[in-house]
């Protein structure tokens, strides 16, 4: 599944969409390391979702690139980036609903990388053990409409990772869930990064879940990156704290504010 590179996975640079006369996206650049966790946070409409819908092929950026593995997908279609190796997982899942939870996560493994080259049977084995790792084995024949939030969810992150990617983009997958539903899926994302060596982009308002588990997260506020660094520097950054509060901070922080 992996790719060796002395580089980033991906790199977004200048990425920019303009809807109508709305900048939506204005000169967006981050990069992700292989196996990292990287979180994407900033107000209701900041522009959050749209990047990762540049990223996955939703959306073609105005101007910009999107380079995985150093190659530029940027306007690639979403199931071409899919089979380069991006996952995504929605905020609400779209799953196959007639469908038992085992034939939602094969269709993932089909149609994921090294499509045309894995045959069914191998492809349902595939999706067992994604199954497994998310802890959903004795679900497998349950049909996808009669399950609870949390499980759709789970279902839809492992029909993301059946398809073996190399970087998921997830997009608050914590809208939703119960404090305990949240820690367990914290849990989960760090096995994912850790156990598959998948690199992780985060959206999330969720902070207690993003702020523990991602090694970089990058603000944005009217479409343009703010602040970047660590989730202890984000904390304490005065122009997060005006962006989501809308007034300046004393010197002390957000600490100050809790």
């Amino acid at each position: 599944m992996s790719h060796p590179s002395d580089g980033p996975i991906l790199e977004c640079h200048r990425l920019t969409k303009i809807f109508g006369g709305m900048v939506a996206v204005n000169g967006v650049s981050f990069s992700v390391d292989p196996g990292s966790i990287v979180g994407l946070i900033g107000p209701n409409g900041a522009g959050k979702t749209t990047v990762l819908n540049l990223i996955s092929g939703v959306l073609r950026p105005n101007a910009g690139t999107v380079r995985l593995r150093g190659q530029n997908i940027a306007g690639l279609a979403p199931h071409a980036i899919t089979r380069r190796g991006v996952g995504r997982v929605l905020q609400i899942p779209r799953l196959f609903l007639g469908m038992t939870v085992l034939d939602n996560v094969t269709v993932g493994a089909v149609f994921g990388q090294g499509a045309g080259r894995r045959d069914v049977p191998a492809a349902r084995r595939q999706a067992e053990e994604t199954l497994a790792l998310v802890g959903l084995e004795d679900k497998r024949d349950k049909p996808v409409a009669r399950l609870n939030l949390q499980e759709k969810k789970l279902v839809d992150l492992a029909r993301a990772l059946a398809a073996r990617p190399e970087l998921i983009l997830i997009d608050e997958v914590m809208s939703g869930l119960n404090p305990g539903e949240v820690e367990s899926c914290v849990r989960l994302l760090r096995r994912v990064r850790d156990e598959l060596q998948v690199a992780i982009v985060w959206v999330e308002h969720v902070m207690t879940a993003i702020m523990s588990a991602a090694e970089r997260v990058f603000v944005l506020d009217y479409g343009r990156v703010i602040a970047a660094g660590t989730p202890g520097e984000i904390a304490n950054n005065p122009a997060v704290v005006q962006a989501y509060l809308g007034v300046v901070p004393p010197a002390q922080g957000v600490e100050q504010r809790r």
